[in-house]
This record gives structure tokens, C-alpha cells and sequence, in this order.
């Protein structure tokens, strides 16, 4: 937002961040790095953004602590991830695979352009506009028959951008087991 302005603060032993913005009420937020941020409206005093912070420490370290453990937990539970270069060797020889069902719904029928990222939020992306389908470097880590429903998933936007039930008798011509694989997913 650009009328959003930001500035470190320190209260009653808690540093964060205060974002004012345009909302109706102080909120507090402790992120999974254990970083905590206040987003206040412009016209509250920062005296009283420092008091509510000050008022919520014990809370703040309580959710600081769950965050720590939290990133131990993900850490030893965390497979390895392959590097991104023979990620995207896999993902791409697997996108190889499927590709011939989904030619005609590529972008000028040509094998599309494929990526790995390190996306936390999703297992796969596909760009209409460049002909990219892009896969969370995490996914190598997954069973083969979820992998293969990320793929057939994002092959499948090429023809529906959508997740409407076009879209969805798409993914289930090519796997019909698909809902059980995406439970793979979870």
C-alpha cells in the first residue's frame, strides 16, 4: 500500500514493527519468524500503540516461543530438499511425461517453460502469459503419485484458468484418483 508507513518500536521488552495504515483497530501479530508487527491507523498516538503492545508482552513471547518450536519441529521433520538444479531436472522430465496429453493446450502448442521455486504457499503455479509452470522445490519430497497430481493440476490451467468444474473433469480424464492424491498433499 503506499500510503502505509512503517517504523521500528521497542515496548515493554517487545521490538516491532508499526505499519499505519488505513484499518479500524490496533492489531498485533507475532509472524513465524518469531518477528512481531503493529498496524495501527495514522491517528492513534504511538504512546498507545506502545501501551497495547506493552500490555500483550507475556502473550508475545508465549507466541514466540510456539514459533521457535514450531521451526525446530519443521527443521527435523523437514526432508532435504534437492538443489534446485536436479529439482527442476525432475520436475521437468515428469512435466516431459505428461506433456503430449496437454499439447494442444499449451500456449502455441510448444512444451512450456518450467521453474522451481521455493514457495511455502503452494505446491505449483501455471502463468497463462508466459507459458510457465512453476513447482515449490518442496514437492520433490512428496510421493510420486502427489507430485503427479500437481502436474497434471497446473498442465490442466493451460486449458481452464479456473477452478470450475470444467476444470476439474480435466484433472480426473487424466486421473481419476486425484482426489486421494491431493490428500497427499495435506
Amino acid at each position: 500500500m503506499a500510503d502505509a508507513k512503517t517504523e521500528r518500536c521497542c515496548a515493554g521488552g517487545v521490538a516491532y514493527t508499526l505499519t499505519r495504515r488505513r484499518v479500524r483497530n490496533l492489531n498485533l501479530r507475532v509472524r513465524a519468524d518469531g518477528t512481531v508487527s503493529a498496524s495501527a491507523p495514522p491517528r492513534v498516538p504511538a504512546s498507545a500503540v506502545d501501551a497495547f503492545v506493552a500490555g500483550r508482552a507475556a502473550w508475545v513471547r508465549q507466541a514466540q516461543a510456539r514459533a521457535a518450536e514450531h521451526a525446530r519441529r519443521d527443521a527435523a521433520a523437514q526432508p532435504l530438499l534437492p538443489d534446485k538444479t536436479r529439482a527442476l531436472a525432475h520436475m521437468t522430465a515428469l512435466c516431459r511425461a505428461y506433456y503430449p496429453q496437454f499439447a494442444a493446450s499449451c500456449p502455441g502448442g510448444a512444451f512450456p517453460r518450467i521453474a522451481v521455486r521455493d514457495m511455502r504457499t503452494r505446491w505449483g503455479s501455471c502463468s497463462l502469459r508466459t507459458g510457465t509452470l512453476a513447482f515449490s522445490r518442496r514437492l520433490c519430497t512428496l510421493p510420486p503419485a502427489a507430485q503427479e497430481y500437481v502436474v497434471v493440476h497446473e498442465f490442466c490451467h493451460f486449458a481452464h484458468p479456473d477452478h470450475s468444474p470444467a476444470f476439474w473433469a480435466a484433472v480426473a480424464a487424466v486421473l481419476p484418483d486425484y482426489k486421494a492424491r491431493r490428500k497427499l498433499l495435506r
